[in-house]
């Protein structure tokens, strides 16, 4: 007789992020399962506790925030300039972006009002700053965003509803570079965030057709996605320059680079802090 974890049990060991061979475990009858979890859940809730001691001991920021700063400082100092825009999107921007309603992404986007929405991506706000700073200013211009998004996702270990984007972009660079730059970039947030296995692939894309997707080794997750210009999305804001541009979740981000297995541990919560579910 070959018993698992019983459904709570289940649950409550991946609250308190037991791992896939603990989870997998089973048992000849259900005092031994029961004794099993009893031990696990203790064990677990005092690692979780120490954690929470050391994070207001010490960093005091969850690694939300520190990737964050961490990215925002190196991105500074190779010379992009950080960008912050509004929450609220019209919806005039995001039909420039050809999201319109029989667009597959229109299904997606929170409606505030029946002309404002969540943004469910950085990229309007961005073309609309970068089309008044390739005016006023010498290029290459590089700028970037980090902020929330919001879509109408499919709850599950990889996706959510609310996310962290870090979205930037450099125009004016000669044509015959752009698939280099775009590499050395994608290399650049991958090393800062702690990830050395990965892969480039090429894709497809609902908004921008082709890109060039960064996959995780280990899993196959797609943490960020790149496009290059001119593209015929530009016509819309009448820009005419090379470019390329790049976006990552930084949510994904951690979870790849801590081996995590559920990307609501890593985001914005109220159930969770660092990482750590409060109900211990």
């Amino acid at each position: 007789m070959n018993l698992n974890w019983t459904d709570i049990q289940r649950r409550r060991l991946v609250e308190l992020d037991a791992d896939a061979a603990t989870l997998a475990r089973t048992f000849d009858d259900a005092g031994q399962r029961n004794r099993a979890f009893q031990s696990l859940e203790k064990e677990r809730v005092a690692a979780h506790r120490r954690h929470l001691d050391a994070l207001r001991s010490g960093t005091r920021r969850p690694r939300l925030c520190r990737l964050e700063t961490v990215l925002v400082e190196m991105l500074v100092a190779h010379g992009f300039v950080q960008v912050a825009t509004p929450v609220l999107m019209s919806k005039g921007l995001l039909a420039r972006m050809s999201i319109t309603a029989d667009h597959p992404l229109f299904e997606q986007v929170y409606w505030v009002e029946r002309d404002k929405c969540l943004r469910p991506m950085l990229a309007p706000h961005l073309y609309y700053v970068i089309k008044d700073l390739l005016r006023l200013w010498e290029k290459p211009v590089r700028i970037f965003e980090v902020g929330p998004c919001f879509r109408k996702e499919t709850e599950g270990a990889r996706h959510a509803a609310e996310f962290t984007m870090l979205n930037l972009c450099e125009f004016g660079l000669p044509e015959d570079q752009r698939r280099q730059r775009l590499e050395s970039l994608a290399a650049l947030i991958m090393d800062s965030a702690g990830i050395r296995r990965y892969r480039l692939e090429s894709a497809t894309s609902a908004v921008y057709g082709y890109t060039v997707d960064v996959v995780a080794e280990a899993d196959g997750l797609e943490l960020g996605s790149g496009a290059m210009g001119p593209h015929p999305l530009d016509r819309a804001w009448r820009i005419a320059d090379t470019w390329v541009g790049i976006g990552f979740g930084l949510e994904r981000l951690l979870m790849t680079a801590e081996g995590g297995s559920h990307l609501s541990r890593f985001g914005r919560s109220i159930a969770y802090l660092d990482g750590i579910r409060l109900n211990i």
